[in-house]
């Protein structure tokens, strides 16, 4: 009662129907929501998705070895009450690997638990390390998940990672979700299909639609509301390419029980609107992150205006009849956007309105919305008010994820989310930045504290990264959440993980990544971090370097780590690891480099402020060498995926501009520079080297001049000459790796462990 006594409730009644509610949860745990989120399960018969799971082990087994798996669904191998997953793994008199589980999900999960449980295999986004034994080992082994859901994906996720993706990268990532056991995850595409249509039923021009829907790369943010337009129009092309994908999409997660989020109306409107229905109520959003009004602001259709339930009901009933439906859907009304009112009962009214606008199309609509507003803005979302919002929607209806519990959780602050079911996910990554880490033994903990904390509505674990392709460990650890009934031993954890990932156990790689998991891997602070190093930010005298880890222990790891190149040294996977953990040491290194450029420049000591700038831009020449070697870490790959969506020049011209800005300026005049920056070869060597190099040209003449340092005129240089250059160029970079990765990768490590760097600050340092 304590907890709910702090929340200075008014009405007694609400509270005490509160508390009976969450006790009420409490009694029925084990099929908690089974009444109201029963009726999101895979669709397909048990036949298609039996055979779908086939299908993945023959892609990724080939046929002649998914031939030694026998792969069935069958209900009664669990608890089909509790809606949790279940797979029983046998090997069978003829010597055969049997898989059976509850869903086209549950048995593709197990092929996965015993491939890596049992024979040492690894399936990752980085790549696959598959070398089976010639007799399959025994087994006998049951395994049920914790939850009723493993979600997937973030709504920005299809803007950074998969904005440019044809057929054979989804396939191959709904492989990976069911390998995962995922099976609750966003299907996004072709919205922006949809809503043309809608539109032209409403008689807006197609100049008023083009000024609207924003281009390829910037979707997820002209969905809510941030944005308007930028990076548009979208062509004939692209609204067919995707409604095609999108089917082909659906297709594959339904057949394998993956259950498809589908997107709902969530109140933005081109202003074209205020045209048509000057009495409706709408408000202009506010400009987001500085964008000018060309591009920022579109109008926001109050939930409660009957208007809201027309747009709402006319979209989803078009994107249902040409998508069909699994009764689950995304809508975000205030996502970094706020609310016209914090009356309670205008919040409670939008809840109303929002939900009520999917249950007149789908009576079993379900609601899933993403609690970022709730970190993203804690000092309007105060408990009342997140009270009155989520408890506007029956309980059970509406299924919340809150979407950075690695950092900050809100479901303790929530109370369990006054009663409606959440999803604990992990976020960890924002842009799709490259840099190593994580927090292993925040996830190890906390994910088992929200399942079994006090009246506790946790249906399920989630990955929410902004953007994939990085930091794969960390990933497979929390994936491992799903199923685990008590905290891995980490130590343990990481040895065979660099086990499985190089396909044998080896002492150097074992060490590394057991240092690795107790520093890199081990961030329990509350800094937010955003993939902004010294290397990949706007040049400025004011960076302050930081890491929660030894810079010197890293270097030592590094080191460690290219030992075990005798005997892997054809890895793929290891080759990867090689370019991803030498451009991590060569960050921090250009940390240390610039500090001692800082300081030389303010002691006005030229000799040494010339010797750091030649060492900083010879890491800049390093880094792009390395990065070059390694097929994961080529602009000219995003690139050229982005070229291939188009038809004709316009289109490759507009994809292309698209996939430049969001990874540099993120905006027409750098809005959110360097958000989702990554360090790519190519990347390195035309907008990252020549940004600095301009800045410190400037700050050697202001030293050899002995005149003022003018930043506000080096910073539009930097724009003028670089950045946006850049972005407009069309400069053809390589599509595959140039170079061996260990042997420059080795060349760099001796190069600089003897180069002498004055480490002039701790390491424990806030940004």
């Amino acid at each position: 009662m304590v907890l709910f006594v702090r929340m200075c409730v008014t009405s007694w009644l609400s509270t005490i129907i509160l508390v009976l509610l969450v006790s009420s949860n409490q009694c029925r745990r084990p099929d908690a929501f089974q009444d109201t989120l029963g009726h999101i399960r895979p669709l397909s018969t048990p036949e298609v998705q039996a055979k779908a799971a086939e299908d993945v082990a023959k892609r990724l087994l080939g046929e002649r070895t998914a031939k030694l798996f026998v792969m069935i669904v069958d209900t009664k191998v669990g608890p089909t009450w509790s809606g949790k997953d279940s797979f029983k793994i046998t090997k069978n008199p003829l010597g055969k690997i049997e898989i059976r589980g509850t869903t086209g999900v549950a048995i593709t999960w197990g092929l996965n638990y015993y491939l890596k449980n049992y024979c040492n295999v690894h399936v990752s986004w980085d790549g696959t390390q598959i070398s089976l034994p010639n007799v399959l080992p025994d087994v006998r082994v049951k395994v049920t998940s914790n939850d009723r859901f493993r979600y997937y994906q973030n709504v920005c996720t299809v803007g950074y990672s998969s904005a440019w993706w044809q057929w054979s990268q989804w396939e191959r990532n709904i492989d990976w979700m069911a390998l995962n056991g995922i099976n609750l995850a966003l299907a996004f595409t072709a919205q922006e299909a949809i809503w043309q249509r809608v539109y032209q039923e409403f008689n807006l021009t197609q100049e008023e639609i083009d000024e609207h829907l924003g281009g390829p790369a910037f979707l997820p943010w002209a969905r809510m509301g941030n944005i308007r337009g930028f990076g548009g129009p979208l062509s004939y092309n692209w609204h067919n390419r995707t409604v095609h994908l999108q089917h082909k999409i659906l297709q594959r997660m339904r057949d394998l029980g993956v259950v498809p989020v589908l997107p709902a109306f969530a109140g933005h409107v081109p202003r074209a609107f205020a045209r048509l229905f000057p009495s409706a109520n709408m408000t202009k959003i506010n400009p987001w992150n500085k964008f000018e009004d060309k591009y920022c602001c579109p109008y926001l259709v109050e939930p409660t205006d009957p208007l809201f339930r027309l747009i709402g009901e006319k979209f989803l009933k078009m994107y249902i009849d040409e998508f069909d439906t699994d009764h689950i859907y995304n809508c975000d009304t205030f996502n970094e956007n706020e609310p016209g009112s914090s009356e309670l009962n205008y919040l409670r009214n939008v809840g109303q309105s929002v939900f009520s606008a999917m249950q007149a199309v789908d009576p079993q609509a379900i609601w899933m919305m993403q609690a970022w507003l709730f970190v993203h803005d804690s000092t309007f979302w105060t408990e009342p008010r997140v009270r009155s919002f989520l408890t506007s929607v029956p309980i059970g209806r509406m299924l919340v994820l809150d979407l950075q519990s690695e950092q900050f959780p809100q479901y303790g602050r929530l109370n369990s989310y006054y009663g409606q079911p959440f999803i604990w996910c992990m976020l960890h990554n924002f842009g799709g930045t490259l840099g190593m880490f994580g927090s292993a033994q925040i996830i190890n903990q906390r994910t088992f504290e929200g399942r079994n904390m006090n009246g506790s509505t946790m249906v399920g674990t989630g990955l929410t990264p902004e953007g994939i392709n990085q930091n794969y460990v960390i990933y497979e650890l929390m994936n491992e959440m799903a199923y685990r009934h008590e905290p891995v031993e980490l130590d343990a954890w990481f040895e065979s993980y660099a086990t499985r990932r190089y396909g044998v156990w080896n002492e150097y790689a074992v060490a590394a990544w057991k240092q690795l998991g107790k520093t890199v891997y081990n961030f329990i602070g509350t800094e937010k971090i955003r993939g902004h190093y010294v290397i990949t930010r706007r040049p400025s005298l004011k960076i302050t370097p930081w890491v929660w880890y030894s810079r010197e222990g890293f270097y030592s790891t590094w080191k460690v780590f290219l030992k075990a190149r005798y005997g892997r040294r054809n890895n793929t996977l290891y080759r990867n690891d090689v370019v991803d953990i030498t451009r991590q040491a060569l960050q921090l290194m250009a940390d240390d480099v610039y500090t001692n450029i800082v300081d030389s420049y303010k002691k006005k000591n030229i000799t040494a402020f010339r010797s750091h700038v030649s060492a900083l831009l010879e890491l800049f020449d390093d880094l792009e060498s390395i990065l070059a070697s390694g097929n994961n870490f080529l602009l000219g790959t995003w690139l050229a995926q982005a070229k291939d969506m188009a038809v004709d020049d316009e289109e490759r011209q507009s994809y292309e501009y698209n996939a430049r800005n969001q990874i540099t300026l993120w905006g027409p005049n750098g809005e959110i520079r360097d958000y989702a920056n990554k360090q790519w070869s190519g990347v390195m060597a035309d907008y990252f080297k020549p940004r600095w190099e301009l800045f410190l040209k400037a700050l050697e003449n202001s030293l050899v001049e002995r005149t003022r340092f003018n930043i506000t005129e080096i910073n539009d240089r930097i724009f003028r000459e670089v950045e946006q250059p850049f972005t407009f160029s069309t400069k053809l970079y390589p599509v595959e790796a140039i170079g061996d990765t260990i042997d420059i990768a080795t060349k760099i490590m001796s190069k600089w462990s003897n180069v002498p760097i004055k480490n002039h600050y701790h390491h424990h340092h806030h940004q």
